[in-house]
Formats: structure tokens, C-alpha cells, sequence
């Protein structure tokens, strides 16, 4: 959720900050809202000491003074009952507003309208020139006997896929290769549950911008979901927390299968493993102080961009612009890896910082270290971050096409053979 404090301090550049993204439908009411708060607030003020002044001299005056002061009072306690609920529905409606708006970008984020105005940072490996005919990882997948997305579709519907074989075991080796990549540089992994709360939907920020998006599942009373991503119930962990600033930053990781119901148009977009309804990721979170979040943030992205090399993947990082970052983020680095089979770069991974807009929904506070010997240090919302390191299927995908040979086999990078059991190449001769 946004800083609501920060929009009543300077509501006008609050507005210019975020109207870099675009239109934003809701801050002009939003703006008006705030004000309203400030002077019901304003008023109460003043009528709660016009209250306790009366108070004071009901017993002095005469008989008639007495009664006439309590008539007063009686209107300033009605008057001050009726305020209050009309600040309790303007906060209602503050709230309903505020859980739709986006987060405000960071300065230094790039302005633009679309994904042509981002901006490219640096590219890491040249792309293979192939010296035969370049297929994409459906036709190598099919021909290999390692991919089935007929016998998905039957089961399942589109968007869906058998894995099979070779296949099955590269993606078992992505996994391994992946969680041990992160907790070998210190993450907590945890395995998280892929049925989560509507509350903790919306303590992401996925809900309620994109409920549409979602997997419900009936549940009693209370509906569960199916996660997005590990990001909501890692994120989650701490919610209705405080924790103390020397235990940051804290990083995790998990994998989980994810699971989204998102509409997409058929197509280059939608094609085999690109942009499934089910599939698999390792997801890095990470808890931090306002003063950590940029070193964590560009950390992810070194990452992420460090497990590319390893499976010899050319890619380049990207910063988003304005008008191309998600709905939470304040500033978001892409990691595109290169696609001989689409003939471009495509979005692989996707690191971003979330400021506090993540805690401030799910309540995840940290208490600052005291400035004054004996007294607790100041409660705030600390900063969120997570990043893909890395998303399966894509992965899958990239290293099927980079590593494809003119025979139609494709060659395991050096860094699985030994999660493959020494496995160099995929064939079906």
C-alpha cells in the first residue's frame, strides 16, 4: 500500500511522482479523500478540547449557566460521535481506493509508456550462429519425444505440458542446480505452501488488481488460492511481524510450481512452454532496511544473471520504465535471455524492489536499532524484494534452443552433467 503520510505531507508531488507512470485512475479521488480525513481530523480536534474546556467549568456559574453547559456538551459529543464515523467510512473508502493504486517509481526509473522505452544495461554472451536450420524448443522437444502438449491439452485443456523423460530429469536438475546456486550463498530455503489466504493476495499486491488472474479453490467459508508465485507465501512469512534491524537483510529462497489463469493471445507468446498456466520457479525474497534495498536489489540481479552464464545462456539486463513496471514495484530490473527459435530476447527473469508498499499491506515491521541507551528504537515497515532465480520452464526452453545441435540433440550445459548423472547430450538415437 502507498505511504498514505507521505501523500498528505506533499499531496501535489506525491501526484506528479506517481503520474509518471500514466494515467492512474483512483488518485484524484484518493486526493480528495486525504483532504477530507485532514479536516474531519482538524475539527475533531478542536471540538475534543471545546469538550474538555466545558468539562472543566460544568460545576462553576449558575443553575441555568450548569444546564446550558450541558446542553453544549451533549452537541459536541453528538457532534464529535458523528465525526467519527464519518472518518471511519472515509478511511474505508481511503483503504479500498489506496489497495488499487500502484507504487510509486523510484528516481532514477527510467520514464516511458512501453516495454520500447526500457532501457538496456548490459548484454553478457553472444549469441551461437547457427550453421543449420535453427528450430524452437516445441519441434526439438516433440521430436526428442520430451515434450507433449497434446496429451496435456487432453487432460487439462491448452497451456499445459507433459514433461517426459530427458526432459523430466533436466528440469529435476534446473531445481537442484538452482536452490543449491542460492543456498550456498546463504538463503533460507523454505518449501511454502501453494494454497494461501485471500489476505495474504492481497498483502503482495496481487489482490484485488488481479483477482481475475487467479486459481480459486472453495473452501469452507473462506476460499484458498493457488499461488502465483512463491512470492506470496515466502513474502507472507513475516506478516503481523516485527523484527530487529541487526537480523537484516534477510534472504530466502523456495521453489514452488505456480499457477496462473492469466488470458494471454495465441500465439509466439503463448507456444509451448513460454506462458503455461502451470509451471515452476526458484524464487528469491528478501527483507531488508530502506538503507539495504539497493545493494539487495542489484545482488538478485547479479544473481540471476550469474546462473545464466553458468548454463552458457546469452542475456542481457534491462531496467524497466515507468509505464512497464509491475503494479508493486518501485524499480524492476529484467533479465531477457536470447531465443534463437523467436530470434530476440525474452523476459526470464524479473528482479524487483518493492519499497515498503508490500509491508505497509502485510504489516511486516522492523524496530531500528535505539539511538538512546535503554529505550526501544523506532517500529517501521521495512522493504520488500523478491526476483526469479530462475523460472523452470523458460530456462527449459533457453537451454533447448542455445544448445541445440544440427542432428536435432541438444547439449546439457558443463554445470548440470553432474546433476545428470554425467548426461553431455539429449538424444533420441
Amino acid at each position: 500500500m502507498l505511504d498514505l503520510k507521505a501523500l498528505e505531507k506533499d499531496p501535489e508531488g506525491f501526484e506528479k511522482r506517481l503520474g509518471r507512470r500514466g494515467l492512474v485512475p483512483g488518485l484524484s479521488e484518493l486526493l480528495e479523500l486525504s483532504q477530507e480525513r485532514k479536516s474531519l481530523i482538524s475539527t475533531m480536534q478542536v471540538q475534543q478540547e471545546q469538550r474538555n474546556a466545558a468539562s472543566k467549568a460544568l460545576s462553576q456559574g449558575s443553575k441555568d449557566d450548569i444546564e446550558k453547559q450541558r446542553a453544549s456538551l451533549r452537541d459536541l459529543a453528538q457532534s464529535i460521535k458523528e465525526k467519527e464515523a464519518q472518518l471511519k467510512e472515509v478511511e474505508q473508502k481511503i483503504e479500498a481506493i489506496a489497495l488499487t493504486l500502484p507504487n510509486v517509481p523510484r528516481e532514477d526509473v527510467p520514464s516511458g509508456e512501453s516495454a520500447d522505452d526500457n532501457v538496456v544495461v548490459r548484454t553478457l554472451l553472444e549469441p551461437r550462429v547457427f550453421d543449420f536450420p535453427v528450430r524452437d524448443h516445441v519441434d526439438l522437444g516433440e521430436s526428442l519425444g520430451i515434450l507433449n502438449f497434446e496429451r496435456a491439452a487432453k487432460i487439462s485443456g491448452p497451456r499445459f505440458a507433459f514433461l517426459q523423460g530427458a526432459a523430466s530429469r533436466l528440469n529435476r536438475a534446473l531445481v537442484n542446480f538452482m536452490v543449491d546456486y542460492h543456498v550456498e550463498r546463504g538463503d533460507l530455503e523454505l518449501t511454502p505452501p501453494y494454497l494461501v489466504k485471500e489476505s495474504a493476495m492481497i498483502g503482495t499486491g496481487q489482490f484485488p488488481k488481479f483477482v481475475e488472474d487467479a486459481f480459486r479453490v472453495p473452501h469452507g467459508e473462506h476460499d484458498l488460492f493457488l499461488i502465483p508465485t512463491a512470492e506470496v507465501p515466502v513474502t507472507n512469512y513475516l506478516s503481523g511481524e516485527i523484527v530487529e534491524e541487526a537480523q537484516l537483510p534477510l534472504r530466502l529462497c523456495a521453489y514452488s510450481a505456480c499457477f496462473r489463469a492469466e488470458a494471454g493471445a495465441a500465439g509466439r507468446d503463448t507456444r509451448g512452454l513460454i506462458r503455461q498456466h502451470q509451471f515452476e520457479k526458484v524464487e528469491m525474497v528478501r527483507f531488508a532496511t530502506p538503507a539495504q534495498s539497493n545493494d539487495e536489489l542489484e545482488a538478485m540481479v547479479s544473481r540471476a544473471s550469474d546462473m545464466l552464464t553458468k548454463l552458457e545462456l546469452p542475456h542481457r539486463v534491462v531496467v524497466l520504465c515507468t509505464g512497464d513496471m509491475g503494479f508493486q514495484s518501485e524499480k524492476t530490473y529484467d533479465l531477457e535471455v536470447w531465443l534463437p527459435g523467436q530470434n530476440c530476447y525474452r523476459e526470464i527473469s524479473s528482479c524487483s524492489a518493492f519499497g515498503s508498499f508490500q509491508a505497509r499491506r502485510a504489516q511486516i515491521r522492523y524496530r531500528a536499532k535505539s539511538e538512546v541507551a535503554g529505550k526501544p528504537g523506532r517500529v517501521e515497515p521495512l522493504v520488500t524484494l523478491n526476483g526469479s532465480g530462475l523460472p523452470l520452464g523458460r530456462t527449459l526452453v533457453a537451454i533447448l534452443e542455445n544448445h541445440q545441435n544440427a542432428d536435432g540433440s541438444i547439449n546439457v550445459p558443463k554445470v548440470l552433467q553432474p546433476y545428470m548423472n554425467g548426461m553431455k547430450v539429449i538424444a533420441n538415437f
